[in-house]
């Protein structure tokens, strides 16, 4: 069986550092720090007072009051993107087949604000429970609510593997549209994490940078002195169809995706392994899927989330694997501009790759000043200011909590 090809039409973010994909690159560009003190609520008794909130959000910008009392704020986010995307795909859905339009959406911990305050308010003072209360915790919602929305009838599900999730629903859309399964679906992932709750059990874990005094330059992958990610929200969606679907509908196509490896560490619930093998086996399936060797990767967008143990185990699966043709590698982490979106990262960072192979320039890492003396290819990361570079083919890693690792082939379109 002949697989079909698979290409991106468009592309739709809310991030901490943008509001929509446009700007989210353009400050990616910029190497600008989404990180700040956090304006949600009192964080008097929390370890880590800061993370990348998105800014200048009111959500009776994009929904009536009846629907925001629907919508937890990562379903909210999730349709933000889905219709910034679809508007970027130039989809009229009344002249497709909406039998073979589907959604596959990530999310790690879903409604996680919303079961928090109505415990909260709850026990505290007795309220009763908001009727909507079930549909806005659960992480398959934003999924059910997008093909609700556009009328799209084909596959549906949500992709829950931590912080692999967003990744893990990009990839088995690529799967389905290559067996012919569907001729289009939209993929991606949001997260809506900054919460009391939340903060006091990555504070617990030892897992979060508690970097008060320096807040904004706190996330610093790779770095020396670095001590903990730090917590970001939002959302980011794709629009993956057969090339000759979007052929046959005139659609500008951006890039395609050509592989896709996902592995498990079998390792620990919550640690990475130390050597990184099931980073490195993740990468080596993707480029056996792409048909590739490791020398054609031009770019590496890192899953690398500022933690000691993370970084390292994944540089020596980026060692290990590529070895002496890490010469042609350039090695970069917008975590350290957005923070990390948990479920949500493999769709904003996809998105940000996307808009590297269409400008042929590369985002600097941010923050990190000196690298850590056990990393051998720190000449491959790039620091400070963003990098023209010919962009071929690009990939990007995504890891998770229970050892779940998705990597990600994106490679520049040609007819």
């Amino acid at each position: 069986m002949e697989l079909k090809r698979v290409v991106v039409t468009g592309i739709g973010a809310i991030t901490p550092i943008g509001n929509d994909a446009q700007s989210y690159w353009k400050n990616l560009e910029k190497g600008k720090s989404g990180s700040d003190l956090i304006t949600r609520f009192d964080t008097s008794d929390h370890k880590t007072k800061f993370a990348c909130e998105i800014k200048d959000y009111q959500a009776e910008d994009y929904f009536d009051k009846k629907e925001i009392r629907k919508l937890d704020r990562y379903s909210q986010y999730a349709l933000i993107s889905t219709e910034e995307a679809i508007q970027h795909a130039s989809i009229n859905f009344e002249k497709l087949n909406r039998e073979r339009i589907g959604v596959i959406w990530g999310s790690g911990i879903g409604g996680f604000e919303t079961f928090e305050e109505q415990v909260r308010d709850h026990y505290v003072n007795g309220n009763k429970y908001n009727p909507f209360f079930i549909h806005k915790i659960l992480p398959d919602t934003a999924a059910g609510l997008i093909s609700i929305k556009y009328g799209l009838m084909g596959i549906n599900y949500n992709s829950v593997s931590a912080c692999s999730s967003a990744s893990n629903s990009i990839i088995d859309s690529l799967n389905y549209i290559r067996l012919n399964k569907a001729d289009l679906i939209i993929a991606g992932g949001s997260e809506a994490p900054i919460t009391s709750a939340s903060i006091h059990g990555f504070n617990s874990m030892k897992a979060l940078s508690e970097n008060n005094e320096n807040y904004s330059a706190a996330s610093r992958p790779f770095d020396s002195s670095r001590d903990g990610f730090v917590a970001g929200e939002g959302s980011g969606a794709l629009i993956l169809e057969s090339l000759d679907h979007a052929l046959k509908r005139n659609a500008s196509i951006l890039c395609e995706i050509i592989g896709g490896g996902l592995s498990a560490d079998a390792y620990h619930i919550t640690g990475t392994h130390p050597e990184g093998r099931g980073a490195y086996l993740s990468m080596k399936l993707a480029l056996e899927d792409a048909g590739l060797e490791p020398q054609n990767i031009d770019y590496l967008n890192a899953h690398a989330t500022s933690t000691p143990p993370g970084d390292l185990s994944e540089i020596k699966a980026v060692e290990n694997l590529f070895g002496p043709e890490a010469k042609n590698l350039t090695i970069n982490a917008t975590k350290s501009m957005t923070g990390h979106l948990l479920g949500a990262s493999g769709a904003i960072e996809s998105v940000g790759v996307i808009q590297s192979i269409l400008h042929q320039k590369i985002p600097p890492t941010i923050s990190t000043e000196s690298i850590d003396e056990n990393i051998f290819i720190s000449g491959n990361i790039l620091l400070g200011k963003p990098k023209s570079k010919a962009i071929n083919y690009a990939m990007s890693n995504n890891f998770g909590f229970g050892g779940h690792n998705a990597t990600l082939i994106f490679k520049k379109y040609e007819n």
